[in-house]
């Protein structure tokens, strides 16, 4: 039996009837880590002896007490956090041991994986390509099996567009589901730390186990998320899917959108009621998005003056300047009215957009990404061209709702994802549509050759 290759909930089960220790568990993900990451470059800090606990993979941007924590940053080089989050400290108290601190775009701050100082995490299904980012490690650990599953962080899709790259289950919870606390703050209105999984059961569990109010992140609800029940229900009778326009057409890749279509007919098979619905200002979002998050950026990154972290301004990569710069003048005095202010509004205008698309469905369905994964190197020098990669995975962070990245197969062999939004703190019924989904095809059990 190849350990590494097992679920989280198949994992809980094989070590309940002492099928395998926890010595071996970690043995053999230890083994599996010191051969691929090598070529994948997905850990930045690796446990070499541990022994005890289920494996999971910690996003380099999430603190961890004892563990360095970077952010990607070589401002953050050999900072050891004296504290854990909260999403790693309940992980704890579930027996789950950190293995590894994963690669990630300095700060938050990237669509590819490439923008890390420690340079670029490789895509498993093809090392010429990007894994997608910010979360790019985390994705690349559970798609490799070098994990059983891993944290990282949502701020316009950072965990949803990486996992749809990679061909695995990304979930980014409602925001103020999971406490932000220990999430070095890239955007403080938009962040949010989710699951990434081998299926859609182990990130309804992780959910279950990392979400609720601490006391620490005062926009964290007082609303914890339980696993409703053991029984899936095989069909989608009785639940209406909404398909929104503006996420099929121009832009969008062909083999993309053959794929994502074939999944919206699997749904219906399944039983779901397809309608179409509108979301009229999902063209402003990638611009809203862009003036709201630079511009919490720059308040966010302002602590690294030198003063607390030592000379830190030299260190800085060219997106985390780019939008620094970007935020100080969308707020500077002269500006704030014509860029931040306006963006705020369109922001909530948005949301409205999803509040009336509800009221006709109960999920909304449609492409993660524009594309599959794409060269290593060939959107670095076209900032806009790779912003562009987030359409569709912006609108529902700008909203706060919760969204989901489901494999839904492969165009010219690359995974692609299907992304399933829900209404505000109903992240059941997205995971149960997805669920239904996901055992009714056979996507998950794809793996990359490597």
């Amino acid at each position: 039996m190849d350990l590494t290759k097992l679920t989280l909930i198949e994992t809980i089960k094989g070590l309940k009837e002492r099928q395998f220790s926890e010595v071996e568990l970690n043995r053999a993900y230890r083994e599996r880590m010191k051969k691929l990451n090598p070529s994948l470059n997905v850990y930045l800090w690796a446990k070499e002896n541990g022994t005890e606990g289920i494996p999971a993979a910690i996003k380099d941007i999430i603190v961890t007490k004892d563990i360095s924590t970077t952010a990607g940053s070589k401002i953050l080089e050999g900072f050891v956090p004296p504290y854990n989050a909260t999403a790693v400290d309940r992980l704890l108290e579930k027996n789950i041991s950190v293995i590894g601190k994963t690669n990630c775009d300095e700060f938050a701050m990237g669509s590819s994986g490439e923008n890390s100082a420690y340079g670029p995490t490789k895509n498993p299904w093809d090392l010429t390509k990007v894994p997608g980012g910010s979360s790019s490690g985390s994705a690349v650990a559970v798609a490799s099996d070098m994990c059983v599953f891993a944290l990282g962080t949502d701020t316009g899709g950072s965990i949803r567009q990486p996992s749809s790259l990679c061909g695995v289950v990304g979930l980014k919870p409602s925001y103020g589901r999971v406490s932000r606390y220990g999430a070095i703050a890239m955007a403080s209105s938009l962040d949010q730390i989710g699951p990434l999984t081998k299926t859609v059961a182990d990130a309804r569990l992780v959910l279950e186990w990392i979400s609720g109010k601490d006391g620490y992140d005062s926009n964290c609800q007082n609303s914890e998320f339980k696993v409703q029940s053991s029984e899936l229900k095989k069909d989608l009778k009785g639940v209406r899917v909404g398909v929104p326009r503006e996420y099929f057409g121009k832009g969008l890749d062909e083999g993309v959108e053959k794929v994502v279509r074939e999944a919206i007919k699997k749904l219906e098979k399944l039983g779901a009621e397809v309608v179409e619905v509108i979301l009229p200002h999902t063209e402003y979002g990638i611009a809203v998005y862009y003036i709201v998050m630079s511009s919490e950026v720059s308040s966010n990154l302002a602590k690294f003056t030198g003063i607390r972290f030592g000379k830190t301004r030299d260190k800085f990569g060219s997106e985390a300047k780019r939008r620094i710069m970007l935020g100080t003048f969308a707020l500077s005095t002269g500006y704030y009215d014509d860029y931040f202010a306006k963006a705020a509004k369109v922001r909530t205008l948005i949301k409205q957009d999803f509040a009336k698309a509800f009221q006709k469905c109960d999920v909304i369905v449609g492409p993660v990404s524009p594309t599959t994964a794409w060269n290593l190197g060939e959107k670095v020098n076209d900032p806009l061209k790779m912003y562009l990669s987030d359409a569709y995975t912006i609108p529902a962070s700008l909203a706060g709702i919760p969204g989901l990245s489901v494999p839904c197969g492969f165009s010219e062999g690359l995974p692609v994802g299907l992304q399933i939004l829900g209404k505000y703190m109903d992240e059941e019924t997205i995971l149960d549509v997805a669920e239904s989904y996901e055992q009714a095809t056979s996507w998950r059990k794809v793996k990359p050759k490597l």
